[in-house]
């Protein structure tokens, strides 16, 4: 029973922590108080449900569990403000509805993490703690930090959501704008986290993650005006994340390690949500007037009559991938020129990166490992920048360097079925005679663009 009852909880725990939390933010208007009710809920399951058994309804035994804390914490505190003066008088009961039957619960929860009085890196850090369920060390390690310095400015932002009083409540129409680019922009992180997640003793795929955020970027969408701005971008990013998303069943072999884009069975690819994102795709093309082929001019395409946003371009990206029936059909001269225009409007590294990729596959690995050097001092940090490299090494012929290069990018990548991958790759150059296997360039995580950029 002890094993069954464990598997339960971590299941619910993957697939109910935010919908309780949220539930429970709905009704006490205290992220604190709602993440924290949830925890000991949780942890009573932890307790009691192997030697009792595992509840016939285990959400709802959670929700109400979680419930009740709060009631007796705010007993116990005796905080007399009007919210908690409200809260004291609620029911010890919930109400009777199904766990997350407020459908746009967590939306609500985006919203108020995503706040504008919230700095970026808060609202990141906050929406992936509280709505994306990852644990405090996990988002340490996506960003870089100490686990203490993100501890501390998670708790800052709860902080000031609580002295702002900032609403929990979908943002009115007129607000909207102001907001949903920080709300787009964490719901693509938590995508991210789930397509390659960071934690050493996570998944290496959580489609929980990936699954919710192509849910709540629906709700987002609908919640806008057709042919806005915002709307074109979360039309974007939606496509992006289904284009993604169609892969999911063929990124991870059976014995745990990933797999490039150019070694996966496209046969198995989700057919379904390629024609959805493809579709959406096909919308903002032709909403652009820009071609399907290469030749496109950054400066013109930016300048046109219509612009196309930084989740637009990832999606075609992705489109190219998902309309090439073998991966030696890739059409990568129209992936370096979306990279260039991507570079246009939002120059960054990690999207040089990612150019430098695409141009070693349409020119030479020698074209692209030449960009890659540049980047070293920008991006030594990051396991991608030397994963890339060491394939562009190994393609060369530089044996010895793109040894070091593996060591490096194992050293820094937290991912178990990437890291399997790469010491592969890395053993590989200790065998004699042995040659850089296909022509992908990399088969890293490239934090916050690797989605479109097509190397798993």
């Amino acid at each position: 029973m002890t094993s069954d009852a464990d598997a339960e909880i971590t299941r619910l725990h993957r697939d109910e922590w935010t919908r309780v939390v949220a539930g429970l933010a709905r009704r006490f208007g205290d992220l604190d108080i709602a993440e924290e009710s949830a925890a000991e809920a949780f942890a009573v399951a932890i307790e009691r449900w192997p030697a009792d058994g595992v509840p016939p309804n285990p959400g709802a035994w959670l929700t109400t569990t979680a419930h009740r804390k709060a009631i007796d914490r705010l007993r116990r505190e005796a905080r007399r403000d009007q919210l908690q003066q409200e809260a004291f008088m609620l029911s010890e009961e919930p109400p009777a509805e199904p766990v997350g039957a407020i459908e746009d619960d967590q939306l609500r929860l985006v919203f108020t993490c995503c706040h504008p009085a919230l700095s970026i890196q808060a609202r990141v850090a906050l929406t992936l703690r509280i709505v994306g369920g990852l644990t405090v060390a996990e988002i340490a390690h996506a960003f870089l930090v100490q686990e203490t310095t993100m501890g501390q400015r998670i708790s800052r932002a709860k902080a000031k959501i609580r002295a702002a009083r900032i609403p929990y409540r979908v943002p009115e129409r007129d607000d909207l704008p102001a907001r949903v680019d920080g709300a787009l922009a964490v719901l693509y992180l938590i995508f991210n986290e789930g397509y390659l997640a960071s934690g050493p003793d996570s998944d290496p795929v959580r489609r929980d993650l990936t699954g919710e955020a192509i849910r709540l970027t629906r709700l987002v969408r609908d919640l806008l005006a057709p042919r806005s701005g915002e709307h074109d971008e979360a039309t974007g990013l939606l496509a992006l994340m289904l284009l993604t998303e169609a892969r999911a069943g063929t990124r991870v072999s059976s014995d745990g390690e990933l797999v490039r884009l150019d070694e996966q069975d496209r046969a198995r690819w989700d057919r379904a949500l390629l024609d959805e994102g493809l579709a959406l795709v096909a919308e903002g093309e032709d909403a652009l007037d820009t071609p399907r082929s290469s030749a496109l001019d950054p400066a013109a395409v930016a300048h046109g009559t219509a612009s196309i946003g930084r989740y637009g371009i990832l999606a075609r990206i992705n489109a190219v991938h998902a309309r090439a029936t073998r991966a030696r059909d890739t059409d990568w001269s129209h992936i370096v020129a979306l990279y260039g225009l991507l570079e246009h409007i939002d120059p960054s590294p990690i999207v040089t990166l990612n150019k430098a990729i695409a141009m070693s596959e349409f020119d030479s690995p020698e074209v692209g490992l030449a960009v890659v050097e540049r980047l070293g001092a920008a991006l030594d940090g990051h396991h991608a920048f030397h994963a890339t490299r060491a394939e562009l090494l190994q393609r060369v012929g530089r044996r010895a360097e793109a040894r070091a290069a593996y060591e490096r990018a194992i050293d820094l990548a937290g991912n178990t079925a990437e890291v399997a991958h790469l010491a592969r790759r890395r053993d590989r150059l200790a065998a004699p005679g042995s040659s850089a296997e296909g022509r992908g360039a990399s088969s890293s995580s490239v934090p916050n663009h690797h989605p479109q950029g097509g190397t798993s």
